[in-house]
């Protein structure tokens, strides 16, 4: 079986991914999606980056695209339209104003950033040199909790996200996860099996199954996303997400509309 949508895709308005909404919807279609979400990188907050994310005089056209190509697809296909939104701490009044200027469906919190270091990035992994792995880790675990509180946030994207390139730590920290689960769970914020990162270094999805236990025990709810950022990407692996989320324990997961749960949905 594949859920019933695949909520996180991008556009080439983000300067890092091929292929036009109408290719996505397509694809979505041919696979048996009853919906998807358009979560773009929304613009940094603070300071412009382009060929990672949109920029601020761009998003207006990357709504006006989703509406349209919502519209268009209605008949075969519903489509949300919503942000993958960075938590910055010490931006938050820009971020909040950003992803309140559209009624979005949702928002995607993600941490791509510990200080001013994109761990993420390619062009930037060199510094990895630099940082202890296991300091990194509890940074970013702090960010994720940062981030959930602020209420901003329905979804939290890759939420092992330092792992991509093969970066694990050293020391036990699963006291960190739990801690990081009880909050998502006070906020009532929803996590995602994201596929991308099996075609990633690390060849795992985020978040690991370990990670992913202690998340449904927490009671954390959960959502699927393959993160594509070229049409094929799209549900990509879901099936081995379906049978990962059944195997810590999860057995329903959550769909979103106005930044609300629209539904629940049994595996």
């Amino acid at each position: 079986m594949i859920p019933y949508g695949d909520y996180h895709m991008h556009t080439p308005l983000c300067g890092h991914a091929i292929g036009q909404p109408d290719e996505y919807a397509q694809q979505a279609i041919k696979l048996g999606f009853k919906e998807i979400g358009f979560s773009d990188h929304a613009p940094m907050v603070h300071k412009s980056m382009p060929g990672v994310t949109m920029s601020f005089d761009e998003l207006p056209q990357y709504n006006a695209m989703i509406e349209d190509v919502r519209k268009r697809y209605a008949s075969q296909i519903s489509i949300k339209i919503a942000l993958e939104a960075d938590f910055l701490p010490g931006y938050e009044g820009k971020t909040k104003a950003m992803i309140n200027s559209y009624p979005y469906d949702y928002i995607i919190g993600s941490v791509h950033f510990i200080d001013d270091w994109a761990f993420d990035d390619p062009a930037c992994r060199e510094y990895w040199k630099k940082y202890d792995v296991n300091d990194v880790y509890r940074k970013y675990y702090g960010l994720l909790q940062q981030s959930a509180k602020t209420g901003f946030y329905q979804i939290i994207g890759h939420c092992d996200l330092p792992k991509k390139f093969g970066a694990r730590p050293t020391v036990d920290l699963t006291d960190e996860v739990k801690a990081t689960a009880q909050v998502f769970k006070d906020t009532g914020v929803t996590i995602e099996i994201n596929t991308a990162g099996l075609r990633k270094p690390i060849a795992e999805m985020y978040p690991s199954r370990e990670s992913l236990k202690i998340y449904c025990e927490a009671g954390v709810p959960l959502t699927f996303g393959s993160d594509a950022h070229d049409p094929l990407h799209v549900g990509n692996d879901f099936d081995k997400a379906v049978a990962l989320a059944k195997s810590v324990g999860y057995n329903e997961y959550l769909i979103f509309k106005d930044r609300q749960i629209e539904k629940r949905i049994k595996l």
